[in-house]
């Protein structure tokens, strides 16, 4: 039965983070992101959010590019289209290259609806079975050791499951070393968001004395040769995020034995749909997933929930309670995490009420496309 999208609300929310979040990219300390809203006929409402920044340091996209994606050539598609499914929103979307992060937007808010309109929890519908998800922490870059190491501290007395740092030329040997004497039995992984070359090999060999679960993304955004270089050099798995941009990235990466890991983030692979075929490749090949965080809001982190019940997702994500970074989120009731675990929603859809109050308080501008 086709879906019957009535109307698309795009929001502009800016939203303040609890604490600066610094990345050898650079400190973010505001986040600035659309959440679109789908309408049915009945007054169903299905959200997803866009995760692009408002500086192209991740990747190619940021907000204001999604904007002009989403408004010029996304929703006319949508328009133009019957849609019976959510994952048919994939190929509609393939005549325009690239923009995964615009397109993930749309493709997950009618993800929420269809789920909604089938009265079926979003995991559910993926195919998903977990009552509850093991999450980690990513903390970014601390102003000194002591900071990091007081941080690390707060997380793992809260039991968060596994913790992520943020490493970079100049805070990464030394500052590991630091942390794996403080805190020997915790499970650690460094993200080098692509600020190495294969130049830096014998230092990065100096990693393995660390017993770290993973380095993620060492070498560059668009790498997938040289990180295989690294793997055969180093017994630290090789984590690729940026690399990752779709399931044709995932099998040349395996196949080379650039990775190990595949961290999956929805809004960088195009949406759930391309999410879950990664997925079940890396399932059928043994390889270890789990879910990245882009510092979203409560509908981005549902939608990481959601994706996250899927049986190879068998390390913790980034998907950390909403009070991690935000005073007051845009769901309710917010993302809790209690002793490193998330209980999985059990509501149709997402799983969890948009705070409308909320998303009015943080919203900057409206646009209403009428179907």
């Amino acid at each position: 039965m086709t879906i019957p999208i009535k109307k698309i609300i795009l929001r502009r929310l800016m939203m303040q983070l609890n604490d600066p979040f610094t990345t050898s990219f650079g400190t973010m300390e505001d986040k600035e992101f659309f959440i679109a809203e789908v309408v049915d006929s009945e007054g169903n409402r299905g959200f997803g959010e866009s995760v692009a920044f408002t500086i192209p340091w991740y990747s190619e996209e940021t907000v204001k590019t999604n904007l002009h994606v989403i408004e010029d050539f996304l929703i006319n598609i949508l328009k133009e289209n019957k849609i019976n499914h959510p994952e048919e929103v994939h190929d509609l979307f393939s005549s325009i290259r690239g923009n995964n992060m615009a397109k993930s937007t749309l493709e997950g808010a009618i993800w929420d609806l269809y789920a909604k309109r089938q009265g079926v929890p979003l995991s559910q519908l993926l195919g998903g079975d977990k009552t509850e998800i093991d999450v980690g922490i990513s903390i970014g870059i601390q102003p000194s050791v002591n900071d990091l190491l007081l941080t690390i501290g707060h997380y793992v007395r809260e039991g968060y499951k596994r913790i992520k740092l943020k490493i970079k030329p100049g805070w990464d040997i030394d500052v590991l070393r630091k942390v794996r004497e403080s805190f020997p039995d915790t499970l650690i992984m460094a993200d080098a968001n692509s600020a190495y070359t294969l130049d830096d090999l014998e230092h990065l060999k100096k990693l393995d004395e660390f017993d770290l679960m993973m380095i993620e993304q060492p070498l560059e955004h668009d790498d997938i040769v040289d990180h295989a270089k690294l793997q055969a050099e180093i017994h630290t798995p090789i984590c690729l995020d940026e690399s990752i941009h779709s399931l044709a990235d995932a099998r040349k990466a395996v196949e080379l034995g650039s990775c190990k890991i595949i961290n999956i983030k929805i809004g960088r692979v195009g949406g759930l749909r391309e999410a879950k075929r990664i997925h079940d490749y890396c399932l059928e090949k043994g390889v270890a997933v789990w879910c990245g965080g882009m510092l979203e809001a409560g509908v981005g982190r549902a939608h990481n929930v959601a994706l996250t019940t899927l049986p190879q997702f068998t390390l913790p994500g980034d998907t950390a309670g909403s009070s991690r970074y935000w005073k007051k989120d845009i769901i309710k009731p917010e993302v809790f995490v209690e002793n490193g675990v998330i209980k999985v929603p059990t509501k149709s859809g997402i799983g969890y009420d948009i705070d409308d109050e909320a998303l009015e308080e943080f919203t900057v501008e409206k646009r209403e496309y009428v179907f």
